[in-house]
C-alpha cells in the first residue's frame, strides 16, 4: 500500500512539476494558422505516394542529431530565402516544412508561401509527433535512430517516444 501511496503522490508532483499543456493548446498560443497544417499520417501517405519537398526548420545541431529521411535542412535563426538549396526548388512541388512541434515552422513557411510557393503545409507536432507516432527518422550518416534534438529539458515534455536530446 505504501508503494502505491508513493506512486501517486510521485504521479501529482510530476504533473504540477510540468506542467504540461496539450500541443493543440501551445500551437494555438503560438501560430497563427496563417499556413495549413498537415499530419503526420498525412504526410507519412504523401511522402510514399507523391513527390514532396520536406524542410526542417530546426538549427543544424538539432538536424544533425535525426531528422526525416530526405528533409533539407534550412534552419531558422540564419534562415534565407537566397540560399542556394532554396533558389532551386521547384515551387509547383509541394513543401512541407517542420521543426520541433510546429512553431518555428509555421514562420519560415509563411516566408515560403509568401514568395510564391504554390503548396505549403506545416507539419503539426513536428518531429516530436512524427516520432510519437512511431515514424522512423535518421541521423546525418542516414541510419535509423531513436534520438531526438528537444532543445531543452521543457520542450522535452512534448516528445513520447524515443530519447530526448539537448
Amino acid at each position: 500500500m505504501k508503494t502505491f501511496f508513493t506512486f501517486l503522490v510521485c504521479l501529482l508532483f510530476s504533473g504540477i512539476m510540468v506542467g504540461q499543456k496539450p500541443l493543440d493548446e501551445l500551437l494555438k498560443k503560438y501560430n497563427t494558422h496563417s499556413v495549413p497544417y498537415i499530419s503526420v499520417d498525412e504526410l507519412r501517405m504523401f511522402q510514399m505516394n507523391d513527390t514532396v519537398t520536406i524542410l526542417d526548420a530546426r538549427e543544424p545541431e538539432e538536424f544533425e542529431v535525426s531528422h526525416l529521411k530526405s528533409a533539407i535542412n534550412v534552419g531558422y535563426n540564419n534562415f534565407s530565402l537566397d540560399e542556394k538549396q532554396l533558389k532551386k526548388l521547384n515551387k509547383n512541388i509541394p513543401v512541407i516544412v517542420y521543426c520541433s512541434v510546429g512553431i518555428r515552422s509555421e514562420k519560415i513557411a509563411e516566408e515560403l508561401k509568401n514568395t510564391g510557393f504554390a503548396t505549403v503545409k506545416n507539419l503539426y507536432g513536428g518531429i516530436f509527433e512524427w516520432k510519437n507516432k512511431g515514424y522512423p527518422v535518421v541521423d546525418t550518416s542516414g541510419v535509423e535512430t531513436e534520438n531526438i534534438h528537444t532543445f531543452s529539458k521543457i520542450w522535452s515534455k512534448y516528445l513520447h517516444s524515443g530519447n530526448p536530446v539537448y
